[in-house]
């Protein structure tokens, strides 16, 4: 090799150290060894930013968009308290979220699947005290394992197909070819995540753990007219064993019913009373079934999806001091209602309206955000401070959002666009339908992820290009000799090894000509060489680098590399042994 492929593979070694042994964000160590290779001059700078243009990339930032739209609608979280339920152990909530992702990863982009559930599942993380990082790497992998099951799982195998069709000598795939070994696979991995994904996973990212040291508060919410939750129990809706949230009471038809039973069943219009802290507070706000009782919030002139929640502390020279909330005309007065009162850290357990306000007493208010800039240096409140990831939910675009995904999906599905072109036109529609504001969708993309696929795709680049991705993949086929079985199993093994490195599309088409060669010096039927190619391009289970819905779990998850070491490497065992094992079996030589 030469020696910028030798100064290249160094660099790139350093990173995986460097991710494996310290703390540091994976953003800043791939960016960081991009960046030593450009200041050196050993990579040419218009390679290194290759990343920063690829499709791939670009595809990621627009679905964060179309993300934003489906979370600011409530769309997702909808689907998500629908396909989790009340799931109250790890091992059911992994059951629950892989089971509907693999099916629907045959079939759709895995990449905006992921891209969508990743902020519904850290809410509903806050409102079970599951930890999210249990659940977030079976998202990844169960749309991985799905993605092998067609034709149009992942670009990888449209890509590899595209090349199979450009080869004379050789056919096509069929759209349900892959499944004969991406089911076995799936159904192998679905298994083992069930089996060992509670024990090898990290415990990481609890919710529980931000509500230490913070104020209880007591809100009202009503059952709505029809309802889904309506005549389910308390257990079956899912209002149990919330952590840090309690269901004090019911009031139904004037009459309370206090320490509600599991058993007892919801009615129409039942007003529920909860305790909890204020992140509880927010989660339950958003609860598919319960709206707010205070018909105050409705009454704001600013429509819903504008405001946010504030927690203010009433001072000595507030004018509302020693009068209820309702005869000091709170709303009014400061364009803002108040949803709960908090006294010495304890809840005020009267109707909102009825409380007497007291110096020192903490409110938590649905505000517009000018509320902040009116009164922060007011002498109404000694401090004033919004609630972070607050903004209410109205669930009244849900169904516009909805019709944007699916759009984008079949547009990109049925080929009359590329996925590209179908999430930047997602991402538009989301903006201009109201789905969610342009400031809000720029808030939500996750620019640190974008920086670590774009670096990782860069020193991929930088890879191939000096030649050390050949030589590497080409020393490692060359044990192959005159054995089938052998150079089936170290075309697998090169590709999954290349995939870690770079990415699953760059591994697919390194070894395809290489693999391609292989079989035609043997004799061989290259089908089978195809198809270990696709499963080894998209096993990308231990490291995060290689496959981009890893990357975007990684930081929400609250991972850290060797997470993926310990979880991934068994799995692409298991995956290996299927694929060499079966491929022989079901395509000749």
């Amino acid at each position: 090799m030469t020696f910028e492929a030798w100064a290249v593979v160094s660099v790139l070694i350093f990173c995986l150290v460097m991710l494996i042994s310290t703390k540091i964000s994976a953003d800043l160590i791939l960016f960081g060894g991009l960046a030593l290779l450009v200041i050196t001059g050993i990579v040419p700078t218009p390679l290194a930013l290759d990343g920063f243009s690829n499709e791939g990339m670009l595809t990621v930032a627009a679905l964060y968009v179309v993300a934003a739209g489906l979370k600011e609608t409530g769309a997702i979280q909808y689907v998500v308290q629908k396909v989790m339920g009340n799931a109250s152990t790890v091992r059911a909530s992994q059951l629950r979220i892989m089971s509907p992702v693999m099916v629907m990863s045959a079939f759709f982009n895995n990449t905006p699947i992921v891209a969508s559930f990743i902020p519904a599942l850290e809410k509903w993380s806050r409102r079970t005290g599951i930890p999210v990082s249990k659940v977030l790497i079976p998202l990844s992998y169960a749309a991985i394992l799905g993605g092998t099951c067609t034709l149009i799982g992942t670009s990888t195998n449209l890509i590899l197909n595209g090349l199979l069709i450009e080869e004379a000598t050789t056919r096509s795939l069929g759209l349900f070819e892959p499944a004969l070994i991406g089911v076995p696979c799936a159904i192998a991995g679905f298994i083992y995540l069930l089996i060992f994904g509670d024990k090898l996973l990290p415990n990481r990212s609890s919710s529980i753990e931000s509500f230490k040291n913070t104020r209880e508060y007591t809100i009202e919410m009503i059952v709505e007219k029809d309802s889904t939750i309506v005549s389910k129990t308390i257990e079956e809706a899912g209002l149990r064993n919330l952590p840090s949230l309690f269901l004090a009471e019911i009031i139904r038809d004037g009459r309370s019913i206090p320490a509600v039973a599991p058993h007892e069943k919801l009615k129409t219009n039942d007003r529920l009373i909860f305790t909890g802290m204020v992140n509880s507070i927010i989660d339950i706000q958003e609860f598919a079934g319960l709206k707010l009782a205070t018909d105050q919030v409705f009454k704001l002139d600013s429509p819903r999806r504008e405001r946010q929640l504030v927690e203010a502390v009433v001072s000595p020279g507030n004018p509302i001091v020693g009068r209820t909330i309702k005869e000091g005309g709170f709303r009014d007065r400061y364009d803002a209602v108040v949803l709960a009162v908090s006294r010495r850290g304890e809840r005020v357990s009267k109707k909102i309206g009825n409380i007497s306000l007291r110096q020192g007493d903490t409110l938590l208010l649905e505000a517009h955000p000018k509320f902040m800039k009116r009164f922060r240096n007011s002498n109404d409140f000694y401090l004033i401070s919004p609630v972070e990831d607050s903004t209410p939910l109205t669930f009244e675009g849900a169904w516009r959002a909805s019709l944007v995904l699916f759009g984008m999906v079949g547009l990109a599905g049925f080929g009359v666009l590329t996925m590209l072109q179908a999430s930047f036109l997602a991402a538009v529609a989301m903006i201009v339908f109201n789905c969610t504001k342009y400031s809000t969708a720029l808030e939500n993309i996750d620019w640190r992820v974008l920086l670590a696929i774009a670096s990782s795709l860069g020193l991929g680049a930088a890879l191939q290009n000096t030649g050390a991705a050949f030589v590497f993949a080409e020393g490692l086929l060359s044990f192959a000799g005159t054995n089938p079985l052998l150079a089936l199993a170290l075309t697998y093994v090169s590709t999954w090894l290349l995939t870690e490195m770079i990415t699953n599309n760059a591994a697919a088409v390194l070894i395809f000509p290489i693999a391609l060669s292989l079989a035609t010096e043997m004799q061989l039927d290259f089908i089978p060489f195809a198809i270990a190619i696709i499963m080894g391009a998209s096993a990308s289970f231990s490291t995060p680098i290689g496959y981009q819905t890893n990357l975007m779990v990684y930081g929400p998850g609250g991972y850290r590399y060797t997470d993926y070491i310990k979880i991934g490497i068994p799995l692409n065992l298991v995956v290996g042994i299927i694929t060499v094992t079966l491929i022989p079996l079901i395509w000749s030589f």
